[in-house]
């Protein structure tokens, strides 16, 4: 079978010499695959033109939409690719991370929709006073790159990166060339034939490479992204492509760090945390068989432990069954194919010449259920560097494979300056029940890592590993890890998005966000805004209220019914050395009478109060003063209406939207006393 490239709308199978792709534990062939023939500039250049049009007319909501309905689509056809996952030398639990973990971030992302706004644009922050009276203000608006995310995989996961990394572009409205390494490029086809054939993204949304990148890069421009995932080597000759430069493209890389994790003072032999110490270790040597960026490759152990802990780890490693992941009872598989275990044992090599081997065999290895000779198996390797700091190798090179080295530390300043000679690391874990430890370790490591796990018993039922980015916090890290970031939630989707300064009056502005800025111009509504429906609302649409008179009864009565009796509203004798003239009002009060001054009784489209967003006290309030309401639509979030499921036959919920409003209060001179957002869920017209 020859994989094919989609490119342009079309499956296309690449021309010239074929790359052979095996079965990692059986050695036998799946399919072969080239990109040769393919035309790349005209492939970023349908994304541009195809692809990112569509993707950036859609809003945040849609495209959210979007993704989730892409990841139940993908979950309905998982145990598909869990068998063509086992190809690659994973196991079911490697398979999960991958494969689920993937779709995982397609759900994570989709839940941004009700973040990031209501249009194909965020508003970031809020708007910025550039004029005395206010008449001129700044503001942030992030919109979409008009260009492509240029994807360059690495073969350990051939899934989850792929869909860590387009959810992010997608959301952001930015479509996506995928080139996943070739070696287990078979199973990201499968999953892109499936992803295409669902129709559910725009077309142009996504392209397949699977052979060679070829010239990929030399037809970037400016307003494209390209991400790397991969060895530290390629990254940076990546880095240096020309094309990056006179373009000044942004170029993000995740390259593969030697991570530390290391065992606290306190958690000596007999703690939980000696116990999690342990487990975490072997997971990480022995998951994906050692093939993670994120995998700890410097163990960091108090020096009076060596022995305690290598004896402890060779007892683990020595009950971990390894053989074709198809096979019963299997926990390792294989490395990726032949070529991956050949590089492994060529950085073995430079780490012996300081450091010995205490567990494992370099040269042979028990399988289950394969043949030893034909699959790309290998011993977990379990070294001991006596002296770190004499002997930096551990420091310098990685073996991409079940490779970890065990190496002692004086104290805790001593780890942290160990941790530190990786020169930047993906994550650091340490296992700890003292805070103070905990807080010494991370505040004097966090410069150099992406990510910090703090292992104790406390989290340990949930807790997802050392090795485990997670969707909603960044992953990346610094200098050698490649100075890159990526997922985090928000921050992730921001990365495809342009941020601009615009300035404008406050009217100007509101037009260009679609949120209603202080001091632009309203419009007073015949209505009652409470009496107009969710599509019936515009941005700006204001009311006016009556006034009240805020009297000393007033205070009195407000601090008997909540309770707050602080000195400032209650004792006039008090008030030496405060900003106070005279007993205030409680804000809160101040809060609660304007939402009785704005709010309409009777029922109707509002469904509810949703919350306070913000809230500021600007001007105390003394009794005998007045205040009065100007209450704004500030901007309009849709939701949509959750589906009849068997549990809510009916349907869960009827079709509504969030309103924020403004609540503007101001006493008798006009000035503001009191400034809140609220929200309220307001029911839509049509409920069919």
């Amino acid at each position: 079978m020859q994989l094919k490239n989609y490119i342009a709308g079309q499956w296309v199978a690449g021309t010239g010499k074929q790359a052979e792709l095996l079965d990692a534990s059986t050695g036998e062939l799946i399919a072969t695959t080239s990109s040769g023939g393919l035309d790349f500039a005209a492939m970023l250049h349908y994304a541009r033109t195809v692809g990112g049009p569509k993707l950036r007319k859609m809003t945040f909501p849609e495209r959210g939409r979007m993704l989730k309905a892409l990841a139940l689509y993908l979950m309905e056809r998982k145990d598909k690719y869990y068998t063509i996952s086992y190809k690659t030398g994973a196991t079911k639990a490697d398979s999960w991370v991958d494969i689920e973990g993937g779709i995982g971030n397609l759900f994570a992302n989709a839940s941004l929709r009700r973040t990031l706004g209501n249009m194909p644009f965020y508003v970031d922050g809020e708007a910025i006073k550039t004029s005395k009276t206010g008449t001129f203000i700044g503001h942030h608006i992030m919109v979409p790159k008009e260009g492509v995310a240029v994807h360059i995989n690495a073969f350990n996961f051939p899934i989850w990166g792929m869909l860590e990394k387009c959810a992010v572009n997608w959301m952001a409205g930015v479509p996506a060339v995928v080139k996943p390494a070739t070696v287990t490029s078979y199973l990201t086809e499968a999953m892109v034939k499936d992803i295409i054939a669902s129709g559910i993204l725009p077309e142009g949304a996504l392209q397949l490479i699977v052979g060679s990148a070829g010239d990929l890069l030399d037809h970037v421009m400016h307003q494209d992204v390209v991400t790397f995932t991969g060895s530290a080597s390629t990254g940076r000759m990546l880095k240096r492509h020309d094309r990056l430069i006179d373009e000044s493209v942004p170029f993000n890389m995740e390259a593969d760090s030697l991570n530390a994790i290391v065992l606290g003072p306190d958690a000596v032999p007999g703690t939980e945390e000696y116990d999690l110490f342990i487990k975490e270790v072997g997971r990480e040597i022995t998951l994906k068989c050692g093939q993670r960026c994120t995998g700890a490759r410097r163990i960091l152990v108090p020096q009076n432990l060596i022995e305690d802990v290598q004896i402890a780890l060779g007892k683990r490693l020595g009950s971990t069954v390894i053989g074709d992941p198809r096979a019963e009872g299997v926990r390792m598989g294989a490395l990726a194919g032949k070529a991956q275990r050949e590089e492994v044992k060529r950085a073995l090599a430079e780490l012996l010449k300081a450091s010995q081997v205490v567990y494992g065999d370099l040269d042979s290895v028990n399988v289950t259920g394969a043949d030893v000779q034909k699959g790309a198996f290998m011993s977990p390797i379990l070294l001991l560097n006596p002296d770190p700091w004499k002997n930096q190798q551990s420091h310098n090179v990685e073996a991409f494979g079940p490779v970890s080295t065990l190496m002692p530390y004086t104290d805790l300043d001593d780890a942290v300056a160990l941790t530190k000679l990786g020169k930047g690391s993906l994550v650091a874990t340490i296992a700890t029940y003292d805070d103070k430890t905990a807080q010494q370790f991370v505040w004097g490591a966090a410069s150099h890592h992406g990510r910090m796990l703090v292992l104790n018993r406390d989290m340990a039922k949930e807790n997802t590993g050392h090795g485990s980015p997670l969707a909603t916090l960044v992953h990346g890290g610094p200098g050698r890890a490649g100075g890159g970031e990526e997922m985090g939630g928000k921050r992730g989707v921001l990365h495809y998005l342009q941020r601009t300064a615009i300035q404008g009056s406050p009217t100007g502005i509101t037009a260009l966000t679609q949120q209603y800025q202080q001091g632009a111009r309203y419009h007073i509504t015949e209505q009652h805004p409470f009496r107009l429906h969710f599509e019936e609302l515009n941005i700006g649409d204001t009311l006016i209220t009556e006034k009240h008179l805020v009297t000393l009864q007033n205070v009195e009565d407000f601090a008997a019914l909540s309770g707050d009796r602080f000195y400032a509203h209650m004792d006039a004798n008090s008030l030496d050395g405060t900003p106070f003239t005279g007993r205030v009002a409680h804000g809160y009060f101040i809060l609660s009478r304007a939402a009785g001054l704005f709010v309409d009784p009777p029922k109707g489209p509002v469904l509810l109060n949703y919350g306070i967003e913000e809230c500021r006290f600007l001007k105390p309030v003394y009794p005998g003063s007045t205040i009065q309401v100007k209450f704004t639509c500030r901007e309009k979030l849709d939701q949509e209406k959750r589906p009849k499921t068997a549990d809510s036959p009916k349907g869960a919920d009827v079709a509504r939207g969030i309103v924020k409003w403004l609540v503007d209060v101001v006493d008798e001179t006009g000035e503001t006393v009191a400034l809140a957002t609220i929200l309220t869920m307001v029911k839509k017209l049509d409920q069919k």
